[in-house]
């Protein structure tokens, strides 16, 4: 009962909270950019919805993950970076007018893509029976009211009253993150015996994920001749996922403390690539154009 709570009510305020800080902190002219640097915008978003699960399909299949901890690597790769990956590309001195406009482009088109490939990993990993339960329908309909809604009624409400909005940010920011504690706390207890397995067992693919995902979005931006900065945060957008809307999915709509166990390995692994770039990129005797590697 406590975990149903927790993940059907405590899980989802916290996603709404912060959706609401991030549209409160998003300004029409963020999305200019999809104008002025359309290469930049584009191929984040190509890195981050296909480019992405296909990598992680790669690793659920080079390291033979169990069934369930693989269904819960593939939602992960199918949610891309949110508030965090801002706050990682502000650290490290990418662009983060590009990071946030990635943010609100894919967070719109999150809600109807990822329940969809949900689907296909459900069926291709633990067979058609499994995934004929799961109610895309539903899916769709919870994250546009936990993501899409609250980030549009922060710009609505940053439109209205901006000093309000900027006095507001650190209050839902530490509300969200108590409420995020709380799940995190929650899934730890329901898994706490096989913890230990689950960590070796998921851990080397999620670090593994990680640092591949970051390399490929920095590469792919070089290649493509966009600015150092630019491959940052391409670096931070594609290699750090949003796990607490995995979360949701896996513990909330799925219901499975498994799945829900990859997602809180990830976010807590996640850390160790991005501080790693976060310090490379303020050692005190390192140039703000210097290269990622």
């Amino acid at each position: 009962m406590e975990g149903s709570i927790v993940t059907q009510v405590v899980l989802p305020l916290a996603l709404f909270l912060i959706m609401l800080g991030v549209g409160m902190s998003l300004k029409p002219s963020d999305f200019l950019l999809l104008l002025r640097e359309p290469k930049a915008v584009v191929l984040g978003v190509l890195a981050q919805l296909l480019i992405l699960p296909l990598l992680g399909a790669l690793i659920v299949v080079l390291f033979n993950l169990p069934a369930a901890l693989a269904v819960g690597i593939m939602v992960l790769t199918f949610a891309p970076g949110g508030a965090t990956s801002n706050m990682i590309t502000y650290l490290c001195r990418g662009d983060t007018a590009l990071s946030v406009c990635l943010t609100g482009i894919t967070g719109l088109i999150t809600p109807f893509t990822m329940p969809f490939m949900t689907l296909i990993a459900i069926s291709l990993i633990l067979g058609q029976e499994q995934a004929l339960a799961f109610p895309v329908g539903v899916t769709i309909l919870k994250l546009l009211v936990i993501s899409v809604l609250p980030a549009v009624l922060g710009i609505l409400i940053y439109r209205k009253w901006p000093g309000f909005c900027e006095r507001a940010q650190k209050f839902i920011k530490y509300a969200a993150a108590t409420f995020l504690i709380l799940v995190v706390f929650a899934i730890v207890k329901s898994n706490w015996e096989r913890l230990p397995d689950l960590i070796l067992l998921t851990g080397p693919a999620v670090l593994t994920l990680v640092t591949a995902a970051m390399l490929i979005g920095y590469v792919i931006a070089r290649k493509a001749q966009l600015s150092n900065q630019q491959g940052l945060t391409l670096s931070v957008e594609v290699g750090i996922q949003n796990a607490a809307i995995a979360l949701l999915v896996t513990g909330g709509i799925l219901q499975n403390p498994e799945m829900s166990a990859s997602a809180l390995i990830y976010g807590v692994l996640m850390n160790i690539p991005a501080f790693a770039l976060i310090a490379y990129r303020n050692w005190p005797q390192k140039s703000s154009e210097g290269s990622l590697v």
